[in-house]
């Protein structure tokens, strides 16, 4: 299992692969499948995964009593246990107190390792500094109940400057894969943190799963270069082929997906040159298939007719990018819903006139329903 030192924290060595314990598979009425999730738990620790990550909401709050329960059969000095503060249930200091005592409870455990505020925004950090929940913090990790203090985060780079230049940070967790090197922190965030010699956890490496399935076309181009490996695999080399990241979470869901990952981090190898020119031409190759160039500005909004129509036109074309219905199903059929489709679209042409980009709304927005009402992956 390929390691890396956190120089930083001295002889902190994790495993390049973390275990993320936000998608463990479930049984029929939504509980965790413990059976499958122990198995699943155990395979990794034994092929030297390490790192071990959850936090308070995962599986309505059952991951963590789940993941303290697991971990109690081993020596707590040979796993690092990483969960996280949530900060949407802070009002106050006696809130971080009482949230991390449930916590530590939960997992059974008298400290924790990895210590996050839980997906950090502008608006949310703005209140943990006035409240003063960073220095409440740091003064629980001079009492030993936090090891490493770091956050998680999802919000604009100019954000993540901001925070990351607030102190001396352990660590950090940002979201990063070759799709998204623009999105939030991007590839410009984790320069930033290279320079400051702050490492790194990586999220989402796979894009929640959407960097894990594609057609045959963009398949043939990974097999040209390594007949047989999955598309996930790319994906998280591509990631760990970054020096300064440390460990790359992967929330596995069944025992393939554990297996895969063990596959690709024991005897890990960072993409090669040819490698990384057919990420390149993946990417090129699915923004090539963007069908309109809306900008989700939103002057068009709102539509009299209740159509999300920025929203429409994000699921199309990540519906053409990937070319797989399951990618955009969620967004389609709850976040957008009946009421927003573009079915309900009356064609009364008022977004039109106020279009910056001058598209031609109502006759895509036909295109858009036809294309969804499918539900198909294209091949």
């Amino acid at each position: 299992m390929e390691k890396r030192k956190m120089s930083n924290l001295g002889n902190v060595e994790t495993s390049l692969l973390g275990f993320g314990c936000m998608r463990f598979p479930t049984t029929a009425d939504g509980q965790i499948d413990e059976k499958q999730a122990e198995a699943m738990l155990d395979r990794a620790i034994a092929a030297g995964v390490n790192y071990i990550d959850t936090a308070y909401p995962y599986h309505g709050g059952k991951s963590e009593p789940f993941v303290g329960k697991v971990l109690k059969k081993y020596n707590r000095s040979s796993f690092y246990l990483a969960t996280k503060l949530p900060l949407w249930a802070v009002n106050s200091l006696e809130d971080v107190d009482r949230l991390f005592t449930e916590q530590i409870t939960r997992l059974q455990t008298d400290y924790i390792d990895f210590y996050l505020m839980h997906a950090v925004s502008k608006e949310r950090w703005d209140l943990m500094v006035k409240l003063g929940v960073v220095a409440r913090l740091e003064e629980m990790k001079k009492e030993g109940k936090i090891r490493y203090l770091g956050f998680s985060f999802h919000d604009s780079y100019e954000v993540f400057e901001e925070v990351l230049n607030y102190r001396d940070w352990d660590f950090c967790q940002i979201q990063l894969n070759y799709m998204d090197t623009d999105e939030q922190a991007g590839l410009k965030g984790y320069k930033l943190t290279e320079e400051k010699g702050i490492p790194l956890v990586i999220m989402e490496p796979v894009k929640g799963g959407t960097l894990a399935a594609f057609a045959s076309d963009i398949m043939d181009k990974f097999h040209s270069v390594r007949p047989g490996a999955t598309a996930a695999s790319f994906a998280l080399r591509w990631v760990g082929s970054l020096p300064n990241v440390k460990v790359i979470l992967s929330g596995m869901s069944n025992m393939e997906q554990v297996e895969d990952n063990l596959k690709t981090f024991t005897d890990f190898e960072p993409l090669s040159d040819r490698e990384q020119t057919v990420i390149r031409e993946v990417v090129e190759l699915m923004n090539s298939r963007i069908q309109n160039s809306c900008t989700g500005c939103r002057y068009c909004m709102p539509c009299p007719a209740g159509v999300n129509i920025p929203g429409c036109f994000s699921a199309w074309n990540r519906y053409h990018m990937y070319q797989n219905y399951n990618v955009v199903r969620n967004q389609w059929e709850n976040n957008i819903g009946e009421g927003q489709q573009a079915k309900n679209c009356i064609e009364c042409g008022k977004c039109e006139k106020v279009c910056p980009q001058k598209l031609p709304i109502r006759a895509d927005l036909k295109k858009v329903q036809e294309d969804l009402d499918r539900k198909e992956m294209i091949v």
